[in-house]
């Protein structure tokens, strides 16, 4: 009969590798570009009006890449600092999560507002902080997401303009002609992608995207 003798050690750190591995779908999404770049892009589609062109799996696979470009130099760092020392057991696990927290929480700092970190800080009991230092990460990452989300509506909203702006005129038009019974949606969505086509729409976009950050 076959035994396997596992120390204590080591089924703890078997756990805290699954438990890590769980929750590297809500780090991506939380504590990166993702956010910011997905929401975008779903804007961009509603705004087309072209119900579910790009497909779903499009537009989550162009965020993702894009998040990788974004935070590759932020993944360099981590790779350099804790990945690769950890390996070669040069530093502990919890000096290796330390030194990867680091260039994650510049990078959300970067990208998140006073005001949002002042809201959670407040709300979560803490002494004023001194420095960025003395802001634990749980506070730093609901921040950073609604810093995200509303950096995203922004950028959302100065892209309905111009399509909103073919919608009223297709409207007004068939009014005026007494086409109340055809639908303007039907009428403009060509419009609306010829435009998105001659400005060369998706560089504009990702240009933005990227610059941003």
């Amino acid at each position: 009969m076959i035994t396997f003798d596992f120390g204590t050690g080591s089924v703890i750190e078997i756990l805290l590798l699954v438990t890590i591995l769980s929750l590297v779908p809500a780090i991506l999404v939380l504590m990166t570009s993702f956010t910011r770049i997905v929401v975008v892009l779903a804007f961009v589609r509603n705004a087309l009006g072209t119900q579910q062109l790009p497909p779903n799996q499009v537009i989550i696979g162009l965020a993702l890449f894009l998040t990788f470009f974004v935070m590759m130099p932020t993944f360099t760092q981590i790779n350099t600092n804790a990945l690769q020392p950890y390996l070669a057991q040069e530093i502990s696990r919890e000096e290796a999560i330390r030194q990867a927290e680091g260039p994650l929480r510049t990078f959300m700092f970067k990208q998140t507002r006073e005001k949002d970190l002042e809201l959670f800080v407040g709300m979560s009991g803490l002494e004023r902080p001194q420095t960025y230092g003395d802001i634990p990460t749980y506070v730093l990452i609901p921040a950073f997401v609604i810093s995200e989300l509303k950096t995203a509506f922004q950028m959302g909203f100065a892209l309905f303009i111009p399509f909103m702006i073919i919608d009223m005129v297709v409207a007004s038009a068939l009014m005026s002609m007494g086409m109340m019974m055809l639908p303007p949606m039907m009428i403009s969505l060509p419009f609306k992608i010829l435009l998105f086509v001659l400005v060369d729409g998706w560089h504009m976009v990702v240009e933005s995207l990227i610059v941003s950050f």
